[in-house]
């Protein structure tokens, strides 16, 4: 017998399961359909372990360095089980409350694979759930007015670089280490490569980088970029850039070793492991859209400004439509999708007002245009650049490394982009971010009062650098 609901959720991610709530708060009866754990990549496999391993790696270091705050210890230990045991505490606990969620907002869930029919006994548009159990029991069968596709994505991988988990990972299974490796090679300059870069440097672990193109980070600033090299080197990190990895010089034994060509010339790289991070892959194939008229284009599905798909009732967010692959632009694209679903008119999200994270150390953030990327759309640019070396929070809190960069419209004044790489700036661009909602200009900022002494201050400085007018620089 099968189930009707206002909407059924493919996916119990962190979009999935936001949207679910919204939906049930706007009076839809909902239903989840989660492959694995309540929770997805985000809470499982992706951005809370590796944070609570970030942090480990972070206390680590600082306890090292705790003579330069007059701090004398004997010795420092690392014992990373219990640094793997404290990150799956964290993890099962948010878990516990994700179905605390789900049981509040009277929200059903299911646990099996799910896949969209086509038109059927059940329905005569497409779209009704068939969820497989497995272990010979029966489908269970949904009818939903709604679906909305928030299945998420898995790490992609180049051809030849077949991962074996473990000689060669992927960012899934290095979260799972039992022990550390010696030295590592990572493929992939990208924030996930990065921040396993920091974090592994910080656990005194050997990295070397191996990026295909010119620039690590290559979304970031520029100058962030740069910084970023700058200051992970310094750490002990090696980067190799312009780097195509030769996958038939693979060799596994003891180590993994293999050959890069770099500017038409070979060179040899060994390491204990090899972590390949060169993005992700959307979740689409085996879910049913073969029965659907939904549009897939370069491995996503298309859809419009309120995650329609070309079948109107079939909505999908997050990693699967593309764009910007974070937790919070899903959660914010489920919340557009379900509200536009209950005829309650959502604003589209504008994707220049979204901030983004890089949890390495240093941190990196940032919100709207790069400078290169406001010259290329044609913007006379100003730029203000501010470091925190002259800022007293940051020398007392023993981390002045970095900048924040702000980019600005000479024309008329308006804030384009604003980029920060430095202590605690992941927490600091949610102030960026308001600004750029608001439409507000450096000088509404430089006059908006940072309370002394903050790292906020720096912020307001560069604001005031944007017309030359800083005062501490």
């Amino acid at each position: 017998m099968a189930t009707e609901y206002d909407l059924v959720v493919l996916g119990g991610g962190t979009g999935g399961y936001v949207a679910a709530i919204r939906a049930s708060q706007l009076g839809m009866k909902v239903a989840v359909v989660e492959k694995r754990q309540l929770g997805g990549t985000c809470l499982h496999r992706g951005c809370i372990p590796s944070k609570a391993l970030l942090r480990s790696a972070e206390v680590y270091r600082q306890t090292k360095e705790a003579a330069l705050f007059g701090v004398e210890t004997e010795s420092t230990t690392l014992k990373f089980p219990l640094v793997q045991a404290r990150k799956q505490k964290i993890v099962d606990q948010l878990h516990q409350g994700v179905k605390g969620l789900m049981k509040k907002g009277k929200i059903d869930t299911y646990y099996g694979h799910g896949r969209i029919l086509g038109p059927s006994i059940f329905s005569p548009m497409a779209g009704t759930i068939s969820i497989e159990h497995g272990n010979d029991q029966e489908n269970t069968m949904l009818i939903p007015k709604h679906v909305l596709i928030a299945t998420g994505s898995e790490p992609k991988i180049l051809p030849g670089l077949e991962v074996d988990h473990s000689f060669v990972m992927t960012s899934d299974d290095a979260l799972q280490l039992t022990e550390l490796p010696d030295s590592i090679l990572i493929v992939g300059g990208g924030v996930i490569g990065i921040e396993w870069a920091s974090m592994l440097a910080d656990f005194d672990v050997e990295v070397t980088v191996i990026e295909y193109a010119e620039h690590i980070l290559p979304t970031e600033d520029e100058a962030v970029s740069n910084e970023v090299q700058k200051l992970l080197k310094k750490k002990g990190v090696s980067f190799v850039t312009r780097a195509k990895v030769l996958a038939d010089t693979i060799q596994k034994d003891s180590q993994i070793t293999l050959e890069a060509e770099i500017n038409g010339k070979k060179q040899s790289f060994q390491a204990d492991k090899m972590l390949v991070s060169v993005g992700r892959k959307a979740n689409i194939s085996n879910i049913g859209l073969e029965n659907t008229d939904i549009v897939v284009d370069h491995d996503v599905i298309q859809t419009n400004a309120f995650y329609q798909t070309k079948e109107t009732h079939i909505y999908a967010i997050g990693d699967v439509i593309g764009g910007m692959q974070l937790a919070h632009v899903a959660s914010h694209e489920g919340i557009v999708a379900v509200e536009h679903m209950a005829d309650q008119a959502p604003l589209p999200i504008d994707y220049l007002q979204v901030p983004s994270c890089i949890y390495s150390n240093p941190e990196v953030a940032s919100v709207g245009l790069t400078e290169k990327q406001a010259k290329e759309r044609g913007y006379d640019v100003k730029v203000g650049k501010f470091p925190f070396q002259a800022i007293g929070k940051a020398l007392v809190y023993g981390e002045t490394d970095g900048f924040v960069k702000i980019v600005a419209d000479k024309q008329n004044d308006d804030l384009l982009g604003v980029h920060m790489v430095g202590p605690h700036v992941t927490d600091m661009i949610s102030e960026a971010g308001l600004a750029k909602v608001l439409d507000a200009t450096p000088w509404e900022i430089a006059h908006s009062i940072h309370p002394h002494p903050t790292l906020a201050e720096v912020f307001g400085e560069a604001a005031l650098a944007v017309d030359g007018n800083q005062i501490h620089g």
